[in-house]
């Protein structure tokens, strides 16, 4: 059974996330361990010499507390979307959230990340400077990003980046398997510009091997590769997409400002983001 981390802050954003993880963890079958982290302010013990533990305790205290009111409501939201069977266990940990997040990977065995994000539009405190970006950079299971505006609806069309590199045949393999599962369509873009060099044999070959699948493969020639894959995913539906983390100052730079905001305000879908070594 696949193991799926959720870390939450119990927010409006994470509420909307844990969402798409119920449904994520139906479609692979899996169970949800759910995460709170929490980092206790600094002091300095010469000038606390006599209550010092006793203000550590009753912080922790207050995050247990908050953490036993906030878990019957992930339930019962469970419950209304007939998902109760889900399997969930919890973890409260003090300290940096990569850090736990890596932690708990390792020790609870974990095969995907699902995590909410915020920001004015979404994918701008998505892709630059927070949590997120934070922990895409720093682990190696594939993580499911999902931006505040995004509400879950059945996932019909899966986008799937591609620079037709070997290494990314297991990553697409693994998005097949999920799309069967949820009977979709994977849509694999690969951007072509001026300096590619992918050849026309090495894009037949891919279409050869993958002929049997469910996917259709587009190669687009365009310079603009931030624009071209945002108009991908406007046009062609997608409702997750995929990208492939090997560069990774490419999610820094994807979305920027000289974007329209029309065009970044309308594109809000979650992105599976898969690390590549």
């Amino acid at each position: 059974m696949k193991k799926i981390l959720f870390p939450t802050d119990f927010s409006e954003v994470s509420t909307n996330a844990f969402v798409h993880a119920l449904e994520f963890a139906k479609i692979v079958q899996g169970e949800l361990v759910l995460l709170h982290t929490f980092q206790l302010p600094i002091y300095d013990n010469q000038f606390f010499p006599e209550n010092y533990a006793v203000i550590y305790d009753s912080l922790e205290l207050a995050q247990f507390d908050m953490f036993k009111e906030e878990l019957p409501k992930l339930r019962a939201i469970a419950e209304e979307r007939h998902l109760d069977k889900i399997k969930m266990s919890h973890r409260l940990m003090d300290g940096d959230l990569l850090h736990n997040i890596k932690k708990s990977i390792k020790e609870d065995n974990i095969d995907f990340v699902i995590m909410g994000t915020s920001g004015a539009t979404g994918w701008e405190a998505f892709f630059v400077g927070t949590n997120t970006e934070s922990v895409i950079s720093g682990i190696e299971v594939p993580m499911l990003c999902v931006p505040a505006e995004a509400k879950f609806k059945k996932i019909e069309i899966i986008g799937f980046t591609t620079r037709f590199r070997n290494k990314d045949k297991n990553a697409l393999k693994m998005v097949l398997n999920i799309a069967k599962k949820t009977k979709a369509k994977v849509k694999c873009l690969y951007v072509k510009t001026s300096d590619s060099d992918v050849s026309k044999d090495t894009v037949a070959n891919w279409e050869a091997e993958f002929i049997n699948e469910p996917i259709d493969f587009y190669v687009i020639n365009s310079d603009a590769v931030k624009e071209t894959i945002l108009d991908f995913i406007m046009y062609k539906e997608v409702d997750v997409l995929t990208m492939l983390t090997y560069k990774r100052g490419f999610f820094e730079g994807i979305f920027n400002p000289s974007l329209t905001k029309k065009v970044v305000t309308n594109i809000e879908v979650p992105i599976l983001a898969i690390h590549i070594d």
